[in-house]
This record gives structure tokens, C-alpha cells and sequence, in this order.
């Protein structure tokens, strides 16, 4: 769940408590701009605190649960990381790289695409996809990701 998804939910609720999006953010200590922002999908950020209290005083709460995995996390991301090149990085290469902590030669360009371009969430679920295909816990296969970002000083702030 996202926040614009969150935000119908709140605007929902709160009609159907007969509250002013005024009222509502005076309750939640908020401003009207801030339920007004959320409500239609625009507000960009909400912290933790100010959005489960805003969530507890309409007696919402956030389900936590694991997304639904779409396809071969291992393929997708291969395919990703070789979209500027002719030839493609295979999954079962990607797995065995991500596996083993090396990298052939003939792949490591591929590799630079995935840690400094594959989106993020890509990326975690093929670290998961690749720690179940080789039996192997996916703290392992980090640190292998740690150890290449920073070999090849990765500009991805994520890594740093």
C-alpha cells in the first residue's frame, strides 16, 4: 500500500465519520493542506509518527504484508541490466554472480547496470530469488553486492 493508496482510504473514512478535512487535521495536529495533499495523492511524504497517529484516530491500521511476486525476479532483473546492451545477461549468470561474489569478466558491465540502475525493490527480490535458487542466506549475497559497489565506486547513494 502506497500513500495516494492511503489516502483514499483516509478521505473514505473520514467522510463517513461526517468530519471536514479541517476538523481532521486539527484533531491530527496536521494541516488542512497536509489532508488535502494526502487525500488527493499529492503529498510526497507523511513521517511514520504523524501518519499511524493520523491512522489510529480513524481507526485505520496498515496490514503488513509480503507483496505478490510478479515473474522471475532473477530474469526480470537480468533483462533490466542489459537493456543498453546487444547481448543479454542470462538469469542463471545473475544468480551465479549474486551466489558466488564473482563476476566474469564478459559480465561485469552488466553488473555496474544492475547495482547503479535496477530499481531497488528489483534488486531485493533478486537477492531473495537467487538465495533460494542456491541454497545460500541472502546476508551472503549482500555482502557481495557491498564488496562490488564498492570495487567499483558506485555512485547509487544507496550503497554508500
Amino acid at each position: 500500500m502506497n500513500l495516494r493508496e492511503i489516502g483514499l482510504q483516509v478521505a473514505h473514512r473520514r467522510t463517513g465519520l461526517g468530519l471536514t478535512q479541517e476538523r481532521l487535521a486539527k484533531l491530527g495536529n496536521l494541516s488542512r493542506s497536509t489532508i488535502l495533499n494526502l487525500e488527493n495523492g499529492t503529498l510526497r511524504d507523511l513521517g511514520a509518527a504523524k501518519l499511524f497517529c493520523l491512522l489510529n484516530l480513524l481507526g485505520l491500521d496498515i496490514t503488513m504484508q509480503g507483496r505478490k511476486k510478479q515473474g522471475d525476479a532473477l530474469q526480470v532483473a537480468s533483462q533490466t541490466a542489459s537493456v543498453s546492451y546487444k547481448n543479454k545477461l542470462s538469469s542463471s549468470d545473475l544468480a551465479k554472480s549474486l551466489i558466488s561474489g564473482k563476476i566474469a569478466d564478459a559480465n561485469f558491465p552488466y553488473m555496474a547496470s544492475l547495482l547503479d540502475e535496477v530499481p531497488l525493490p528489483m534488486i531485493v527480490l533478486a537477492v531473495e530469488a537467487a538465495a533460494k535458487v542456491g541454497n545460500t542466506p541472502p546476508k551472503t549475497i549482500w555482502k557481495n553486492i557491498d564488496r562490488w559497489t564498492d570495487e567499483m565506486h558506485s555512485p547509487r547513494p544507496a550503497w554508500r
